[in-house]
């Protein structure tokens, strides 16, 4: 092919030789069909990622291979889907409008849900004249160990009910979830009782006491908080919080720190039963009383209709990971307010509702990325800078609220830059903990913080070091671990479906 033109007899070597034209179809030539079928299915095979979609629409109009051979002179419908792939450009529209998010959630929502969590604390400033008596083991205060219990137990066994309440309520089945608190809560509640009075030793029993109603409290609130009724357990907790502020400055007497803490407790109490009560018992009219008849049997009961059920239960052991988490995450924050950082593990408390809400800010911001995103190393890249971002303004909450708490708190202790880091870095723990459990990673999750709990346990146990810097080197090993488990799981897409 590298030969010279050929000229025609005669020419001279100077003659330029004419190039032929090329020859046009004639006017009575049908133009192809797959260009008409490309032109036709634009938009469609441009938008597609694989040959097999173009083909399944091919398919779906009916298209036979016979028919497919005799018109467009290809094998089949897997060839005329190849030959239209490559003979249209990739182009990807974006919708139209904003794009569907369902992580959207308002600040508002979750900032009170923090506020919720730490309004409990001030039943213990209007009990501490209940609780008061000779020190117990190691230089605890009186009526410590009851109440640690309790509430240890009570967090364990409460994560576990609400992730199997909140199963329920993701396979629409309302009143499952309804009867599983209705019959968990007072499980629960019962247990830390019985857990309570058996560490209790010769404690006085008005601690024991205190420590049962901290576990019914907690079961109570468990279930309005699972149903969503954030605001009426606000409502409930104001009155003795605002007492409580008093009671910090002023004398309050005890008869009336008394009838708070159980006024409050009774109220809560009330609305998890109406919360959770069953069908066949409600208040019909004014002035009525509970509805306690059996219902209709036999040719009395009414025409059964369709109704939409749950083909599956959760299964129990489902569960088991979200109370282990519990139990180790409470038992880091236990170990905070004993080491001397009472205000940090009150500051903890209020930080979960910032949290919350950067959660679903990273969920959002993934989202994002996966949308705009054109390569693995790019969503990499912006999955790394969201976590970065969310993970800094959670830590600059935290050391706000701790720094305002240390400035209202009265009697508080200096605090210097190795009491500071531990919280810092439990907070790290923990939200990078709530991060992997809403990713399903609830067992790396669980089992880290379990092992940061005992090994905090052994190291203050044998004296190891300094209560603090024991914290800051469980947490930070802790929260380095997890920052880890949460690089190497979130860097790949299909975790965030």
């Amino acid at each position: 092919m590298t030969g010279s033109i050929w000229l025609p007899p005669g020419a001279s070597s100077d003659t330029v030789p004419g190039v032929p034209k090329q020859r046009r179809s004639p006017s009575w030539a049908e133009p192809d069909p797959i260009d008409e079928l490309a032109e036709r299915l634009d938009e469609f095979v441009a938008a597609a990622v694989h040959p097999d979609e173009i083909a399944a629409l091919l398919e779906s109009d009916g298209m036979s291979d016979d028919q497919i051979r005799e018109r467009y002179g290809v094998k089949n419908s897997f060839a005329l889907a190849e030959e239209l792939y490559e003979r249209v450009g990739r182009r990807f529209p974006e919708p139209d409008g904003p794009a569907h998010d369902p992580w959207q959630i308002g600040l508002l929502g979750c900032l009170l849900r923090g506020v919720v969590f730490a309004l409990p604390g001030f039943g213990y400033v209007l009990g501490a004249p209940l609780l008061a008596g000779h020190p117990e083991s190691f230089g605890l205060p009186a009526g410590t160990l009851p109440l640690l219990s309790g509430a240890l137990v009570g967090w364990t066994w409460n994560q576990g009910l609400a992730h199997r309440a909140y199963s329920w309520l993701g396979l629409g089945d309302k009143p499952a979830a309804r009867h599983s608190l209705l019959v968990g809560a007072p499980l629960g509640a019962l247990l830390g009782a019985a857990v309570a009075l058996a560490v209790a030793g010769t404690t006085h029993p008005t601690a024991v006491i205190f420590a049962a109603g901290q576990s019914v409290y907690l079961g109570a609130a468990t279930v309005l908080l699972v149903m969503g009724r954030e605001r009426a357990l606000l409502a409930t907790l104001l009155p003795m919080t605002a007492v409580a502020v008093v009671a910090m400055v002023h004398e309050v007497p005890d008869a009336a720190r008394l009838v708070l803490l159980l006024g409050s407790l009774l109220a809560v109490v009330t609305l998890a039963l109406l919360e959770v009560r069953p069908d066949g018992i409600a208040l019909k009219g004014r002035g009525a009383v509970f509805d306690l008849r059996l219902p209709p049997r036999g040719r009395d009961q009414p025409p059964r209709t369709r109704s939409q059920k749950s083909t599956m239960s959760p299964r129990l052991t489902s569960s088991l990971p979200f109370a282990l988490f519990g139990l180790g995450s409470g038992a880091l924050v236990l170990y905070a307010a004993l080491s001397g950082s009472a205000v940090a593990a009150v500051a903890l408390t209020l930080s979960m509702g910032p949290a919350e809400w950067l959660l679903y800010r990273f969920r959002s911001g993934s989202l994002t990325g996966i949308r705009n995103s054109r390569t693995p190393k790019a969503f990499w890249r912006t999955t790394a800078l969201t976590l970065t971002l969310c993970l800094t303004a959670y830590l600059a909450a935290l050391l706000t609220l701790t720094l305002l708490a240390t400035a209202l708190w009265p009697h508080t202790p200096h605090i210097n830059a190795v009491s500071l880091t531990g919280p810092l870095l439990l907070g790290m723990v923990l939200w990078t903990g709530l991060l992997l459990q809403s990713f399903g990673a609830v067992l790396a999750a669980a089992t880290t913080c379990c092992a940061a709990a005992a090994a905090q346990t052994v190291a203050l146990l044998t004296h190891a070091a300094d209560p603090h810097w024991i914290a800051v080197y469980v947490y930070g090993t802790a929260a380095t671990v997890q920052v880890v488990l949460v690089g190497a799981l979130l860097s790949r897409v299909t975790a965030h479906r």
